[in-house]
């Protein structure tokens, strides 16, 4: 496995494995396949509602002997009602307590809204406290993670960001470069939005290197110093999505992909006024 070194030393594996959307009933057992499958690097959220699943699932394969907690990177991240500073301590205390672990090795302010600032401070705390071992932010564009990089003492460690073939964010990326922080990628699919897993120049790419649509994505994403997150709960569809570093796609291959970008998400754009509102009103309504 390929590893990324983050601005605060730690390393990270540069493909992972999320649970965003999995059930909780199929959650451990997912997780502890894919440790076997060889993910190192498993993503969860508060939000998610399934970090207890997934610290069943590690926990199976600690118990099993099929890895070490040392080897694994463990990320989780809190919500908008979490960010107060107050409770966004006791959001990371609640996270490894359901979770069953003594420190996380990557923890995420989910969304640029709410009191980011008050969330960071007890994330910073956390981190000095040994409870954290990396910090970062999610969904942040590259403007809003300037100011948040420039107005802390502690820059973010990563921004985990929508990056697949249809919404590239290679000025992005430049700017994340320029101010040291990882970009990790989500949905590197798009989920499969536009047709992207029988996209003729993927797979005309894919063929040349005997790999599928999915594996050329991740090498793309791997070429371009990206962390990436992908997801299934298939076993051989996770084995399918780790067997990656024995290729590398040419300068032509990059080109092509390139001319895929319609620069625009899959899904939605976080800073649209719809948006935003949807996002207060589930805030609001899950503190009822």
């Amino acid at each position: 496995m390929q590893m990324i070194k983050l601005n605060n030393g730690v390393t990270m594996p540069q493909l992972g494995y999320g649970v965003y959307q999995i059930p909780p009933e199929e959650t451990a057992q997912a997780v502890y396949e894919a440790i076997k499958a060889g993910y190192r690097l498993i993503d969860t959220a508060a939000i998610y509602g399934n970090e207890k699943e997934t610290g069943l699932g590690i926990k199976r394969a600690l118990d099993e002997g099929l890895v070490t907690r040392a080897e694994l990177f463990i990320t989780s991240k809190l919500f908008i009602l979490q960010t107060p500073e107050k409770k966004a301590a006791q959001t990371i205390d609640n996270s490894l307590k359901v979770m069953g672990l003594d420190y996380l090795d990557l923890y995420l302010i989910h969304q640029p809204y709410g009191d980011i600032y008050g969330a960071w401070r007890a994330m910073i705390a956390a981190q000095k406290a040994g409870k954290l071992r990396a910090i970062g932010i999610s969904n942040f564009k590259a403007a809003k993670m300037i100011e948040f990089a420039s107005l802390n003492d502690v820059k973010p460690q990563v921004n985990q960001i929508e990056v697949n073939p249809w919404n590239q964010r290679l000025e992005d990326q430049q700017w994340h470069e320029k101010y040291g922080v990882q970009v990790e990628a989500w949905a590197p699919f798009a989920e499969g939005r536009h047709d992207l897993f029988t996209n003729e120049v993927l797979a005309e790419i894919g063929q040349k290197y005997n790999k599928s649509v999915g594996q050329v994505v991740l090498r793309w994403l791997m070429q371009r110093g990206i962390v990436a997150l992908a997801k299934s709960v298939h076993p051989e569809r996770m084995k399918e999505n780790i067997d990656i570093f024995d290729f590398e796609l040419s300068a032509a291959d990059l080109e092509k992909i390139a001319k895929l970008d319609m620069e625009e998400s899959a899904f939605f754009d976080h800073d649209a006024p719809k948006q935003v509102e949807w996002f207060m009103k589930r805030m609001l309504d899950t503190e009822k």
